[in-house]
Parts: structure tokens; sequence; C-alpha cells
């Protein structure tokens, strides 16, 4: 049985890549694993040889000290893999395919998951509704950050990638569909993105940038990606987008000289509680600020689709309400303005297939636009470091050097 070498949060800042467990059909005690979720029996789950697994924003929240996350916790939700093993009550799924991993964990059978509504299933997780591998309060699944891992519900869950050999020449971009991808595409979706529109995407991250790579798949006329970091501008208009600096004032007035209007028809949060102000205010964290501030440039009768991350519990937190996820939002606004908005995990199934053929038939670059870098497992603290201080890249981790 071979080893597994994982990426391990240690705590606040720090990461390490150790050697843990080789995955089983059963979910065993470990860090954050909820108690009612151990000796879980998993014949319907899949042991992958992990091919492509991305370092997140979503993870750096925890990395920083941002949640109650655990020490040990392996890391990790963005996968893409080759099957090396299937449990007996796998009908479809085989060894040696290669498949994009959705990063909600859903058991297919509960209503929500019938609906649609993977982000919530009702059945994977003790503590509330919806989970993801290595994070917090999500029932205890190993992250992916990893040689080997294991994904339940095999035959539901994973998406079949056609033709390994053509997919290898595109898994910068294929493993994008674990997350970021569709996630952006759904904050895009969910703000009624669609031909013509002119769009406001709060944070140039990867998913804020996934996001407008989405409004323009969509048929936006003008994408404006706002952010403090001038790299991470830079890399937005290098695929078309126009460019706020937070930093220089309030988006309002710069929008205004990018339109002419200082409203958009459509606006997405892709920065979520660790926000910060802007203008003099933005060396300040004011977890609220971006809420706020989409609200009041999306045009009355407008949507805003919100994948930021909001947490329920951030022990980093400047005042004692964020410290529980209570935030000072201008929700009389939003009502007076008849502003529809989204939140929660992106179901990632509902987007995964269509944004996989969008990729195979060449009508997307989304590795180039997120600047996705591939480095070795090893690296993986570094890249923590690196994408901490703002670098404008999506580091995709290489486990077995299978990325050429």
């Amino acid at each position: 049985m071979p080893g597994n070498r994982a990426v391990i949060y240690k705590g606040p800042g720090e990461v390490a890549v150790e050697t843990i467990d080789y995955p089983g059909l059963e979910l065993k005690d470990g860090p954050g694993v909820n108690p009612a979720n151990v000796g879980r029996q998993i014949p319907h789950g899949a042991i992958l040889k992990v091919v492509a697994t991305n370092i997140c924003g979503s993870d750096q929240h925890m990395v920083r000290g941002r949640t109650t996350a655990p020490s040990g916790l392996a890391l990790g939700h963005e996968i893409t893999g080759e099957v090396a093993e299937v449990g007996p009550d796998v009908e479809f799924i085989k060894v040696g395919d290669l498949v994009s991993v959705p990063f909600n964990i859903a058991c297919g059978r509960c209503i929500n998951c019938k609906e649609g509504k993977t982000g919530v299933c009702l059945n994977v997780n003790p503590d509330r509704p919806g989970s993801a591998y290595g994070y917090v309060d999500m029932g205890g699944w190993v992250g992916g950050q990893a040689e080997y891992a294991l994904v339940p519900y095999a035959d539901w869950s994973l998406l079949k990638i056609p033709d390994k050999d053509r997919a290898m020449e595109k898994i910068r971009d294929l493993a994008m569909l674990a997350d970021i991808f569709p996630t952006g595409y759904h904050g895009a979706v969910t703000a009624g993105v669609g031909t013509g529109s002119t769009v406001y995407v709060a944070g140039a991250g990867p998913v804020g940038l996934a996001a407008a790579t989405a409004a323009f798949l969509l048929g936006a006329a003008v994408v404006i990606v706002a952010d403090l970091q001038k790299e991470r501008l830079a890399q937005a208009r290098s695929f078309g987008c126009e460019t706020v600096d937070v930093s220089q004032g309030e988006p309002k007035d710069q929008i205004e000289q990018i339109l002419g209007t200082p409203e958009v028809d459509c606006a997405i949060d892709a920065v979520g509680f660790e926000a910060r102000g802007h203008g003099s205010d933005a060396g300040t964290e004011r977890p609220a600020t971006v809420l706020n501030t989409v609200m009041d440039v999306t045009r009355a009768g407008g949507a805003v689709g919100i994948p930021g991350l909001y947490v329920t519990g951030d022990p980093g937190a400047s005042d004692d309400a964020a410290k529980t996820g209570s935030l000072s939002i201008r929700l009389g606004l939003g009502w007076a303005k008849s502003l529809a908005f989204t939140t929660g995990q992106c179901p990632v199934m509902k987007y995964n297939r269509q944004l996989m053929e969008a990729i195979l038939h060449d009508r997307t670059q989304i590795a180039k636009n997120v600047n996705a870098t591939v480095i070795p497992l090893d690296q993986a603290p570094q890249g923590y470091t690196d994408f901490d201080k703002g670098a404008a890249r999506k580091y995709v981790l290489d486990p077995h050097g299978m990325i050429k």
C-alpha cells in the first residue's frame, strides 16, 4: 500500500506536508471529524490518485486562524484525480477514469440533492447542512491536498472527463472545475449576468477572476473588477476587464468614470468576510464593506451573487458581533432597491459538465485568466505564504508530477 503525503494545518500561519493514512472505505476518527461520522462505511466511494489539487482562498481563511479549524486538519477541497480503487457499491465509475470532484460532498439521496441543491446536502455532515473536503465544521472528510483521496458517493459525485490524453493537455483548466470556475459562474448566474450586462466583481482573487471569466462567457458587455492589489488588478485587465482600485476611493465614483453612470446591472461579491475598507480606510478590516458596496452600486431591480465566504464563527474578527457572523449590512438599502441576493456554497454539479465542455472545446481559458501556476506538493507551504501576500496566481499542486 502506498504512502499518502498531505498538506496539514498546524496552527495560525503554518502548514506542513506530512504523511497521513492511505484512505480506506471508512471514515476514521481524526482532527475535525464529527463523532457521529466516525466509523461511517463508504462502500459507494472511490479512492483517487490525485492529479491536481488547488490552494483556495477558503483554505487561507483557516490557515490565517480566522476559523475554528483544529490543528492537524488535512486541507484541500479542489481535487482532480485518477480512480485507483472503487467500493463494492460503485457501478459506473471505473478504475483509471480521470475525474473532477465537486468540492461539495453530497449524497444524491436527500431532498436537497434531488432538487439540485448539492451545497446543502442533509446526509453528509452531522453539524449542519452541506459539507466539503478538508474544511472546518464540515463533518471531518479528509482533505484532498494529498497524494490520494477518498470520495464518497462516487457514481453520483464524480464528473468523468472524456479522452484522458486530450484532457491532460488541458489539465490546468480542468482543475478549476472542482470549485472556482463553477463558483465564479454561480456568482455570475445568480447576479443575472446576460448578454450586454454591465457587471461589478468585488475581488480579483481567483474566484473573482473566475467570476469575471464567467461573466464574459455569459455575454457581459463590461466587466469591472475591484481590488486593493495592483498585481491582481493587472491580471484582470489581461483578459479584458476594466478595473477599480478601491484603495483610491469609493468604487461608485470609479464605476461612473468607466460607464458614465455610477451603477451596474449586476454585482458579485467574491471577497467575503475578510473585506477591507475603501480609500483611506483600505488598511482596516471592514467585514460588511463589500456587501454594502454591491448593494450601493447595483441598479434597482438588479441582483447580487455572493460566492464570497461568510462564516458563523470568526475568532479573529475585530468586533464581538463579527465573531459570530453578525455584520452591519444595509439591508434597508437592498430592500428599497428590490435587489435579489443569492448566498451559500455553489452547487458545483449544476454547472461543472457544461463548463468542462466549454474548456474542452476552447470556449474559455480559465487557467490563463486566473494565472494557474503548478507547483509540487512539497512547495505547498510556500504557495500558501505567497498566496497570502496577494500573489496574482492560482496555485495548483501536482502531487505525482503528472502535469506537463
